[in-house]
């Protein structure tokens, strides 16, 4: 399998700063490249411990990245802010939605923030709801705006309610929010869905993701442990889905993948193979996790016929892919185990020519 991309940042893992990842991009209006992510601090890279909303940005195409500050910064009631999307919104603004995991009663529940002045500053976050009683997940460079301007940010609900406080599970149902207000007020739309058999996975459907396609239907893409990513549509935007079943082609362990549209190309990158039994290292450090994959479609997604290796070094894991285009590349974020115990450790942004994918 031909390699593709060249490394342009790695943020590794350090005393102090012991994971970095979760990313997400977006073009300011001067030309510059907004990338924002969860940095973690103090010595524990897990995902209950302290992080922070950070930045950095680019002047130069992606070749290097300056600026570095926190934008968001977690306040004394909560464990962290993890897992950003940035947005450009219907006003020219710049939205970001991010999770905010509280301590007490251990609820997680999505934020939104925007920016009138191109990230400099922003304003002081917004909860979807109110209530503590839900433990949501959401994953990075997950928010999309569709073609009639409504915003979807797709989320996974992990969490019973007993005895008033909030149980975490690991089985998770698809659940989606939407803002029909350029991102002011967020609702939970179109019926919680589960994986069917659900009695037969542990997992349900976990990191949902989104992609438009051109004719304007919806597909969702949902991690499982059924050795394949499973999707469903929606005609609707967003309102109503067909049944999740899996898709033959996204082979997968539990880990998420991306779906975008770069140039005239839709990618997708992902981990394709799932574990199996005498695979090397498959309950070490990669987590099943390896290699990193880009899968290119020159029709809009409808086939996949060319796939190109990201990472291939199986004694690493890779995850959590972020994308952005240029005009004769992509960029894609990742997390990189980085000879560690953890794929989630350090991440690492790859710059990939479009020569690169074409088809000779």
């Amino acid at each position: 399998m031909k390699k593709i991309g060249r490394e342009v940042l790695f943020l590794t893992s350090k005393e102090g700063n012991p994971r970095n990842g979760e990313g997400t991009f977006l073009r300011l209006k001067d030309g510059s490249i907004f990338f924002v992510y969860s940095k973690f601090s103090g010595n524990d890279w897990h995902d209950e411990c302290c992080a922070d909303i950070a930045a950095l940005t680019s002047y130069d195409e992606g070749e290097t990245w300056v600026d570095g500050r926190i934008i968001f910064r977690h306040d004394d009631d909560s464990r962290n802010y993890m897992c950003p999307s940035l947005i450009r919104l219907n006003n020219g603004d710049v939205g970001l939605v991010f999770l905010r995991k509280a301590k007490k009663n251990e609820s997680s529940v999505p934020c939104f923030s925007r920016s009138d002045d191109e990230g400099k500053t922003f304003s002081e976050y917004k909860r979807f709801f109110d209530s503590d009683s839900e433990y949501f997940v959401i994953e990075n460079d997950h928010a999309v705006k569709l073609r009639n301007g409504r915003l979807l940010m797709p989320s996974n609900s992990h969490s019973v309610l007993a005895d008033g406080e909030v149980k975490i599970i690991g089985h998770g149902l698809k659940c989606i929010f939407a803002s029909d207000d350029d991102g002011e007020s967020w609702q939970e739309i179109a019926e919680r869905q589960d994986i069917p058999f659900s009695d037969k996975s542990e997992t349900g459907l976990q990191e949902t993701t989104l992609y438009q396609h051109e004719n304007g239907r919806l597909h969702a893409f949902s991690r499982t442990d059924l050795a394949f990513q499973f999707e469903c549509f929606s005609d609707d935007n967003g309102e109503t889905w067909t049944d999740p079943s899996p898709n033959r082609f996204f082979s997968s362990p539990d880990a998420p993948l991306l779906m975008k549209k770069v140039g005239r190309f839709t990618v997708a990158v992902f981990n394709p193979i799932p574990n199996y039994t005498t695979r090397p290292n498959a309950d070490g450090n990669t987590w099943g996790r390896t290699p990193l994959v880009c899968a290119v479609s020159e029709d809009d997604g409808k086939n996949f016929d060319r796939i190109y290796a990201i990472e291939d070094d199986p004694t690493n894991g890779y995850c959590y892919p972020a994308i952005i285009e240029g005009d004769d590349y992509f960029l894609v974020s990742y997390y990189h185990s980085n000879n560690t115990e953890s794929p989630l450790t350090s991440c690492k942004i790859i710059k990939i020519k479009y020569d690169e994918i074409t088809n000779a």
